[in-house]
């Protein structure tokens, strides 16, 4: 037994010795000698190797940040004589006050959609969204010119019908009183909502500008959509103050010209409705994918074509997410000589300082003869 415990206590203590030569890593329930390296997480190069300027900061941009502030003080005048004119509208049985009533309530709304679009675009691209939300700015102007004409619908038809039927009353010293605040509210909220906003940056991710023709002039600022959809609605909305307050006026003096409410009412609601066909029109070119205002077809693709080793070009697309925001991508043909990657650079370095596009995905390709007889390699007729 003295033998067999022996022998025990040998093998205990070379298991020990066993253990201890063994590296500390290997050790169950030790710590290590040394911290285990932590994983590498993505870091922004001072110069990548494919984007142009660097990750923009998160949240709003400058520009944005001046056109959200423009909407609040805009929204709240808007709302508070909103307000008034429904109340001075009621007491002067005028239905031409509540026409700008109306309109100004259409303004409320609109301005609240474009608030919540332009706290919509800041969030980030997903694998879904992969471009971001910047086009919900453009929806949201859409929303804005649709609901001006639905409320501008039905004002015209109130308006027609009093036309018809002359069994209504007006108070001439409130219609005048309410007129003439009218004006000076829909003055207040054009001058809070003018494009002057901070200073604009001039680089390809700076997009509070009108890409550039050619070269680098001063290119014309368009300012963001949804402030300027509103400034369009605020607009329409002096036209029609004022044509209320020459009615006003002449009903206040003259009261058997009653009939001048719904005429006001008729004449500046169709002014209303075509001040917003520019908005409508930058909106639906946006939407269907159209070429941006101020780019042309031909100035980009001659400008590829004029990059060393490029012979040809095809797939040239262009188009917006925004006013601002635009995109090309194109296929290059280069000669079997040239450089790639610096022909990409090149390329890509052209796009950006000349047009301002604020994302460009180019394609580089050997050039193949049989591509002049391509079908899919011709440029797109003219519109």
């Amino acid at each position: 037994m003295r033998v067999a415990a022996g022998a025990r206590g040998e093998n205990i203590e070379h298991l020990k010795l066993r253990l201890e030569a063994r590296p500390p890593t290997l050790l169950l329930f030790t710590e290590p000698s040394e911290p285990l390296p932590e994983e590498s997480k993505p870091v922004e190069m001072p110069f990548h190797h494919c984007h142009r300027d660097p990750l923009p900061p998160p949240g709003l941009t400058p520009e944005r940040l001046h056109a959200r502030r423009q909407l609040y003080a805009a929204c709240a005048v808007c709302f508070v004589f909103m307000a008034g004119e429904v109340v001075g509208g009621y007491l002067a049985h005028s239905l031409a006050i509540m026409t700008d009533a109306a309109h100004l309530l259409a303004d409320v709304g609109s301005m609240m959609g474009s608030l919540f679009s332009l706290w919509l675009s800041t969030r980030p691209a997903t694998r879904t969204m992969t471009f971001g939300w910047h086009r919900s700015e453009t929806l949201g102007a859409l929303a804005s010119v649709v609901s001006l004409w639905m409320v501008t619908g039905i004002l015209l038809y109130l308006a027609f019908v009093r036309l018809l039927h002359s069994d209504y009353h007006i108070e001439g010293g409130a219609m005048l009183l309410t007129a003439s605040i009218a004006v000076c509210a829909d003055l207040l909220m054009a001058f809070v909502l003018h494009q002057a906003g901070p200073p604009h940056s001039h680089g390809s991710r700076g997009a509070e500008y009108a890409p550039l023709e050619e070269g680098p002039e001063e290119p014309l600022p368009l300012g963001n959509t949804s402030v300027r959809a509103a400034f369009v609605h605020v607009l329409g909305d002096l036209l029609q103050s004022f044509g209320v307050l020459a009615a006003s006026i002449l009903i206040y003096f003259k009261p058997q010209y009653k009939a001048a409410d719904p005429i006001s009412t008729f004449l500046f609601s169709i002014c209303a409705l075509g001040s917003t066909a520019p908005t409508l029109r930058d909106v639906l070119r946006i939407l269907m994918e159209g070429t941006p205002r101020n780019v042309g077809f031909e100035p980009v693709r001659d400008t590829l074509l004029s990059v060393p080793g490029v012979r040809a070009t095809h797939e040239l697309h262009l188009w917006a997410l925004t006013l601002t925001y635009h995109v090309a991508s194109a296929h290059l043909a280069i000669d079997s000589t040239a450089d790639p990657e610096a022909v990409l650079a090149e390329a890509s370095s052209r796009l950006y300082s000349r047009f301002g596009f604020s994302s460009c995905t180019l394609q580089v390709e050997q050039y193949q003869p049989e591509m002049a007889q391509c079908l899919r390699c011709q440029e797109p007729p003219q519109a």
